[in-house]
C-alpha cells in the first residue's frame, strides 16, 4: 500500500513542489470532510424539514382581519421580480450618459479603491506585527507612519461610499418620483385610482414611503453586493499568493471554504422566512393606518359634531393592532433566523478560517523557515496576522452576501408594491379598471352595463368636438360601485339651452356632471361634448388651493399663463366686483397675500370665489352643482345673469325656485331610473309653486284646529257636527292638492 501511495503522490509532489507527507495530509483532510458531509446530510435534511414546517405555521399566524382587497401576487425572488426590478431600474437610470450613471460609476470606483485599501492595510498590519516580534524599532516606526498616511484616504473613501450611496438613493428617488407623478396627474388618474379602481388602497403611501424605501434599498444593495464580490475576488487572489509564499497549496483551503460557504448558503436559503411577503404586508398595513389617520383629519369637524371619537379611536386601535401583529411576526421570524445565521457565520466560519490559515503552516515547506535568522517566527507571525485580517475581511464580505439575500427578499416586497403602483397608474390612465363588486350583478346591472367575468366593460364612445353641443345617446348613469342610477339617458343640449336639473337625492344629478367632465366612464352608448377646457365645474364647496389671493381667482392657471392670456390684476379686480368680492384685495393685504384660504374665506365667499373662476375662464358650459347655496338670492341672481350675458351656457343643480328664471329647459329625475326633459315655463311654474305653498300652509292648520275643537267639546260635554264636516273637507283638500300637483306637472310639460 505505501508503494502505491508513493507512486501516486511522487509526480504530484514534483509538479507542485510540496512534500509527499504534506500531500498525504491534505488528501486525508479532504476525505474526512467528504465523509462528514455524507454522514450528516440526512440528519441535517430532517432537521431542516422540521424547521421549515414550523416556520410555515408561524407565518400563517401573522394575518389579521383586513378589508377585502383585490388579488395581488405574493412578492418573492423569482422571474417576475427580476423583470419588475429591471423595469424600475430603466426608469431610475434613464441612459448611459445620465447623472445616475455617472454616480454609479463613481460609486463603483470608490468601492474598488476601498477593497484595495483593505488588502493593503491587512498586509501593513502583518508587517508591523512581524517587526514587533523581531523587536525591529526602525522598521516598526516606518510601518506605523505608513499606516497613518494610509488612514487619511481610507477614512475619506469610507465616508465617500456612504455619501455616494445617499446621493444615489436620492437620484433614484427623483427619477422614480418624477415618472410616477407624470402618470399620477395624467388623464385624471389621481381621481380615478381611488374612486374607480380598487387595486391601490393608499396611493399617497406608495408615492412617498414605498418609493423612498425602495430606492434606498436599491442603492444600499448595490454597494452591499458589489463591494463583497470585489472583496472576495481580490482577497482570494491575495490569500493564494500569501499561501504560496509559505510553500502551501491553495486547493485544500479553497475546497474547505467553498464547502462550508455552500452548506451555509443552502441552510439559510431553506430556513429564510418569506421576508418579501411579510415586509409587503407590513407596508400595506402601515398605509392603511395612515389612511385612517387622514380620514380623521379630513372629517374632524363632522366627527366632533357627532361625538364619534370613541368609534374612530376603536378603528385606529384595530388598524394599529393589526400592524403590531404583523411586526411581531417579522420580529419572531428574524429572532431564530439571525440566531442560526450568527452561529454559522460567526463560529462555524471562524473555526473553518483557523483551519485554512493553519494548512500552509502545517503542510507547507519547512525549509523556508530554517533559512530565517529567527527560525521563521517573524514570517509565520506576519503570515498568520495578514491571513487572519484578510480572512476576516473575506468572511465579512461573504456574510454580507449571505445576509443580503434577506435584503433582496425584502426588496422584492417593495419592488412588488412600487411596480404594482406604476402598473395601476398606466392601466387606469388608459381607462382599464378593476374593482371587486360587493355582490353578484343584478339583472338591472346586466342590462345596463356590459359585463365580462364579473367586471364591467367600458364600451361607450366619447367624442370631443368644437361644435359646442352636448349629446348623450343611450348613456347609462352608473356609480363606481356599478350601481345603476339611470339605465339609459338620451339628451341633446345646445349652446342656447340653459338646463335646470332637479330630482331627489341620489337620483344621478351630480353623477351626470361627473360623466360630462370625464371623471366617470361611459359604459354604453355615445357621448359627444366640447373639449374639457370648454366645460367648467363648480361644486358646492369649491377647492381653495395653496397660494396667493390671485391664485385663488385664476386656479388652475399659473400667473405666467394668466399674463399670457392677457389678464392683469385690474381685470381680476373687475371679476371680483361682479361676484361682490371686491373688498377682499384690501382686506387681505393685496393680491400677493398668502394664507389658508379654506379657513380665511367664509362659505359664501368661497362659493363666490368659485363663480369668479367661472368669469375668469369663460367656458362654453358651466356645470353648477349647488354652487351658490350659501349666497344671498339677490347676489346669486346677479351672478347668474352676468354668466348668461357673458355667453356661458348654464347647467345647474339647485333647489331654489328663484333660479328657474335663468334657465330654459328642465331635466327632472324621479329617483327610480326615470327622467323627463322638457322646456321650462318659468312664470306658470312659479305661480303654481306659490299656490301650492299657500295651500300647504292652510292644510297644515286643519289638524290643529280639529284637535282644539275636540278638546272644547270634551270639556263642555257636547258634540259638534262641524267635526265630521271638517274631516270631509280635509279629505277633499287632500284630493284637490293631488289634482293641483297633476295640473302643475301637466302645465310644465306643455
Amino acid at each position: 500500500m505505501p508503494s502505491v501511495s508513493s507512486k501516486l503522490l511522487a509526480p504530484l509532489s514534483r509538479r507542485t513542489g510540496l512534500q509527499e507527507a504534506s500531500l498525504a495530509r491534505m488528501a486525508a483532510v479532504l476525505v474526512f470532510s467528504l465523509y462528514l458531509y455524507r454522514v450528516g446530510r440526512r440528519p441535517l435534511g430532517r432537521l431542516l424539514a422540521t424547521l421549515m414546517a414550523r416556520r410555515q405555521r408561524t407565518v400563517s399566524e401573522g394575518g389579521g382581519r383586513r378589508r377585502r382587497q383585490p388579488h395581488r401576487a405574493a412578492a418573492a425572488v423569482n422571474k417576475e421580480f427580476a423583470v419588475e426590478l429591471l423595469r424600475l431600474l430603466r426608469i431610475m437610470v434613464p441612459g448611459v450618459l445620465s447623472r445616475e450613471s455617472a454616480l454609479l460609476g463613481l460609486h463603483t470606483c470608490t468601492l474598488v479603491a476601498r477593497t484595495f485599501l483593505s488588502v493593503y492595510v491587512a498586509t501593513l498590519e502583518g508587517r508591523m506585527i512581524k517587526y514587533i516580534v523581531r523587536k525591529d524599532i526602525i522598521n516598526f516606526t516606518r510601518m506605523i507612519l505608513r499606516w497613518l498616511c494610509v488612514a487619511l484616504p481610507a477614512t475619506y473613501t469610507n465616508s465617500m461610499i456612504r455619501y455616494l450611496e445617499s446621493k444615489l438613493a436620492l437620484a433614484f428617488r427623483t427619477q422614480l418620483v418624477r415618472y410616477a407623478y407624470e402618470r399620477y396627474f395624467a388623464n385624471q388618474t389621481y381621481y380615478r385610482v381611488s374612486n374607480l379602481d380598487g387595486r391601490l388602497e393608499n396611493a399617497d403611501h406608495c408615492l412617498t414611503d414605498d418609493v423612498t424605501t425602495f430606492t434606498s434599498s436599491v442603492a444600499h444593495l448595490y454597494s452591499h453586493l458589489t463591494k463583497p464580490l470585489l472583496d472576495i475576488v481580490i482577497i482570494v487572489m491575495a490569500l493564494g499568493k500569501l499561501a504560496k509564499s509559505r510553500g502551501g497549496a491553495n486547493v485544500p483551503g479553497m475546497l474547505l471554504a467553498g464547502l462550508v460557504i455552500g452548506l451555509t448558503g443552502q441552510v439559510l436559503r431553506l430556513l429564510s422566512p418569506p421576508f418579501g411577503k411579510l415586509v409587503a404586508e407590513e407596508a400595506n398595513r402601515k398605509g392603511y393606518l395612515r389612511y385612517i389617520h387622514s380620514r380623521v383629519i379630513a372629517n374632524a369637524e363632522e366627527i366632533a359634531f357627532y361625538g364619534g371619537h370613541q368609534v374612530e379611536m376603536g378603528i385606529l386601535e384595530t388598524a394599529y393592532r393589526s400592524l403590531m401583529r404583523q411586526m411581531n411576526t417579522i420580529f419572531r421570524n428574524k429572532l431564530w433566523y439571525v440566531m442560526v445565521e450568527q452561529f454559522l457565520m460567526k463560529y462555524v466560519w471562524s473555526g473553518c478560517g483557523m483551519v485554512i490559515i493553519s494548512l500552509p503552516l502545517l503542510l507547507g515547506n519547512k525549509r523556508t523557515d530554517e533559512m530565517e535568522s529567527d527560525g521563521g517566527v517573524g514570517e509565520r507571525t506576519q503570515y498568520v496576522s495578514t491571513a487572519k485580517n484578510m480572512l476576516q475581511s473575506g468572511a465579512d464580505a461573504v456574510e454580507r452576501l449571505m445576509t443580503s439575500y434577506k435584503e433582496v427578499v425584502e426588496l422584492a416586497g417593495y419592488t412588488s408594491r412600487v411596480g404594482s403602483m406604476l402598473t395601476v397608474f398606466d392601466e387606469v390612465g388608459r381607462g382599464q379598471y378593476q374593482r371587486a363588486l360587493a355582490a353578484e350583478p343584478t339583472d338591472r346591472q346586466l342590462r345596463a352595463i356590459p359585463m365580462k367575468d364579473g367586471m364591467p366593460l367600458i364600451q361607450g364612445r366619447v367624442r370631443e368636438s368644437g361644435e359646442g353641443t352636448i349629446i348623450l345617446r343611450d348613456v347609462p348613469i352608473v356609480t363606481p360601485n356599478c350601481d345603476v342610477v339611470v339605465p339609459s339617458l338620451t339628451v341633446t343640449i345646445t349652446r342656447d339651452t340653459h338646463l335646470l336639473i332637479s330630482g331627489p337625492n341620489g337620483c344621478g344629478k351630480s353623477s351626470l356632471f361627473r360623466i360630462l367632465s370625464g371623471l366617470w366612464p361611459v359604459y354604453r352608448g355615445e357621448l359627444q361634448k366640447p373639449t374639457t377646457e370648454n366645460m367648467f365645474y363648480i361644486p358646492q364647496r369649491p377647492y381653495m388651493s395653496i397660494g396667493s389671493l390671485r391664485d385663488q381667482v385664476i386656479y388652475p392657471d399659473s400667473v405666467e399663463v394668466m399674463r399670457h392670456r392677457g389678464f392683469s390684476d385690474s381685470d381680476l379686480a373687475d371679476i371680483l366686483s361682479v361676484v361682490h368680492l371686491g373688498y377682499l384685495v384690501e382686506r387681505e393685504g393685496g393680491w400677493d397675500a398668502l394664507g389658508d384660504w379654506k379657513d380665511i374665506l367664509s362659505g359664501g365667499e368661497k362659493q363666490r370665489m368659485g363663480m369668479a373662476r367661472l368669469f375668469y375662464h369663460r367656458p362654453q358650459y358651466a356645470l353648477l352643482d349647488e354652487s351658490t347655496s350659501a349666497v344671498s338670492m339677490d347676489v346669486e341672481g346677479k351672478m347668474f345673469q352676468a354668466a348668461k350675458d357673458a355667453g356661458i351656457t348654464l347647467l345647474t343643480i339647485t333647489h331654489r325656485p328663484s333660479l328657474w328664471q335663468y334657465h330654459t329647459h328642465l331635466l327632472q329625475f324621479d329617483g327610480e331610473g326615470g327622467w323627463k326633459f322638457e322646456e321650462l315655463n318659468t312664470e306658470t311654474r312659479l305661480s303654481l309653486q306659490d299656490e301650492k305653498q299657500s295651500l300647504e300652509k292652510q292644510l297644515n292648520g286643519v289638524p290643529k284646529m280639529q284637535e282644539r275643537l275636540q278638546e272644547l267639546c270634551t270639556l263642555l260635554g257636547e258634540d259638534s257636527p262641524v267635526l265630521g264636516a271638517a274631516s270631509t273637507d280635509f279629505l277633499s283638500s287632500e284630493g284637490s292638492e293631488s289634482r293641483l300637483r297633476k295640473d302643475s306637472d301637466r302645465s310644465g310639460s306643455e
